[in-house]
């Protein structure tokens, strides 16, 4: 998917949100300002909205004839920002590598097997590299250094006390607010994977980061938001390297999310605090299960 499709298909779904606020849209500029995208992608979202018989587009005047359904937006992991879809990317790579210690990372076929640029690529494995879970090498490669029990139980710890609070922040939104569409969404994603579990377990990792990232999402805190780049490494792909009642897993989950989106829905903060701390809790439980007790910490390779 490239960059600038991606921003496309996000500035599109943006915008249909736009049609339940107001009648008429306002000009191309204020468009463009509002969506932060070029003048030229404001003209493909407009054209695209009047070929589906959304609004009535003529020169200036740019008038709601409809109201969007849920047909009318792009799927959700089509309009990830490309930090994202990197991220992705990496982490199907290194499931399907095996992700032990001492994989190597080549930056140049990363970028070519993505089909973004090696600038993009370096300045996310830069961020990941904060933590200690990479480590540059020469010659644009980088090496998995794998982690330890403690280094766990310290990501656990920090990730509960974030996601509880932005998922409080959640449930205090207005009903107004585009989120709670997107968490319609998500449930009726879950619903499905459920009723498909037997053959479609594999797929919960990424409804599970979609899911948790919208919840980070309502606190409005960057560093929250950031942070859960090295939380979605961890908890929804390293705990994949173990397959051992995989299914099993990842079917309570389905249904621990599902309890936790009704508590959402319910904005009683109450029962939103027992389900996530309930999910957190097998969440942890299920990262400490994956990483043998004797594992130690790698011995830097040689420069």
């Amino acid at each position: 998917m490239s960059k600038s499709n991606n921003v496309y298909k996000d500035a599109y779904n943006r915008c249909l949100r736009l049609l339940d606020e107001t009648r008429s849209l306002p000009s191309e500029p204020e468009l463009g300002a509002l969506l932060g995208v070029s003048r030229t992608t404001v003209r493909s979202i407009l054209a695209r909205m009047e070929e589906t018989g959304l609004i009535a587009w003529n020169k200036r005047a740019k008038t709601v004839l409809r109201d969007p359904g849920p047909g009318d937006f792009f799927p959700e992991e089509e309009t990830d920002t490309l930090a994202e879809i990197i991220e992705r990317s990496f982490m199907r790579r290194l499931l399907a590598d095996g992700a032990e210690a001492g994989m190597q990372i080549n930056e140049l076929e990363l970028a070519r097997e993505i089909g973004v640029g090696t600038t993009s690529v370096r300045e996310f494995l830069i961020r990941f590299s904060r933590f200690g879970l990479i480590e540059k090498r020469r010659n644009s490669h980088w090496v998995l250094k794998g982690f330890t029990r403690a280094f766990a139980l310290e990501l656990t710890e920090i990730r509960e006390m974030f996601e509880l609070r932005s998922a409080a922040a959640f449930a205090a939104l207005p009903p107004d607010s585009s989120v709670w569409a997107d968490l319609d969404r998500l449930e009726d994603e879950h619903r499905q994977l459920a009723r498909e579990i037997a053959t479609r377990f594999n797929e919960f990792s990424e409804l599970d980061e979609r899911f948790h990232r919208l919840i980070h999402r309502a606190s409005r805190n960057r560093f929250i938001v950031d942070f859960y780049d090295v939380i979605a490494m961890i908890f929804h792909y390293h705990y994949q390297w173990n397959k051992a009642q995989e299914r099993e897993r990842n079917e309570v989950a389905v249904g621990e999310h599902l309890a936790y989106i009704e508590a959402l829905k319910s904005r009683d903060l109450g029962k939103v605090d027992a389900a996530c701390r309930k999910h957190l809790k097998s969440a942890r439980q299920t990262l400490l299960t994956s990483i043998p007790e004797s594992r130690s910490p790698q011995k830097p390779e040689p420069r």
